[in-house]
């Protein structure tokens, strides 16, 4: 089967990509989130429901508000980190979809329990945030992951009214391959994987 990509673009969106704790002190642009972005938003949802909303975490303030709701392990990462991304879910996502989705009824499949409009939120504004690193890739940055870090102490900074709720985060920048260890294993297809 032939790919669509070339293997240089496969390398860099997956198969060398890395997670990284430490960066460089090379910059991030604001010009460079917000193409990241422009690629992200095309990613798939539900119903076209794009429950993410990302603050970018640039500003020595604004890290100062972060700070208190990292893990001592993240802390030196995060802080160090050009930027860092907190991938929020909007609670209140189905209010767009008159806007977002084709169908005029589409609100009122999600307007429903807080369980089901927290379980769709969140498993979009994932799959979000799983394009938005791929996206960051492809415009030339990488990326650190966590979860190590306070949820509600997170939300209480940034999100005070309570509509949106913090994911997961993501450090952004350009990472300095001198301090990562050797790529952990990943399961063989046969080990993950059936075909019913």
């Amino acid at each position: 089967m032939q790919a669509v990509f070339s293997d240089e673009a496969l390398d860099i969106l997956f198969r060398k990509a890395r997670s990284f704790n430490d960066f460089t002190s090379q910059p991030v642009t604001d010009q460079e989130l917000r193409a990241l972005y422009e690629l992200a938003k095309w990613g798939p949802t539900t119903a076209n429901s794009q429950p993410q909303r990302v603050v970018f975490v640039k500003s020595p303030e604004a890290k100062e508000k972060l700070g208190p709701s990292l893990s001592s392990q993240n802390r030196k990462k995060a802080l160090n980190a050009p930027v860092v991304a907190i991938l929020a879910y909007d609670m209140r996502f189905f209010e767009h979809l008159p806007k977002l989705f084709h169908n005029p009824g589409a609100r009122s499949w999600y307007e429903t329990t807080p369980e089901q409009i927290r379980t769709t939120a969140l498993r979009n504004a994932t799959l979000q945030g799983a394009y938005l690193m791929l996206a960051a890739r492809i415009v030339g940055l990488d990326c650190g992951p966590m979860s190590g870090f306070k949820n509600d102490v997170v939300d209480a900074a940034f999100f005070p009214d309570g509509r949106f709720k913090s994911n997961f985060l993501c450090c952004l920048g350009h990472g300095d391959p001198s301090t990562l260890p050797k790529q952990d294993y990943r399961f063989a297809f046969d080990e993950a994987c059936q075909i019913a």
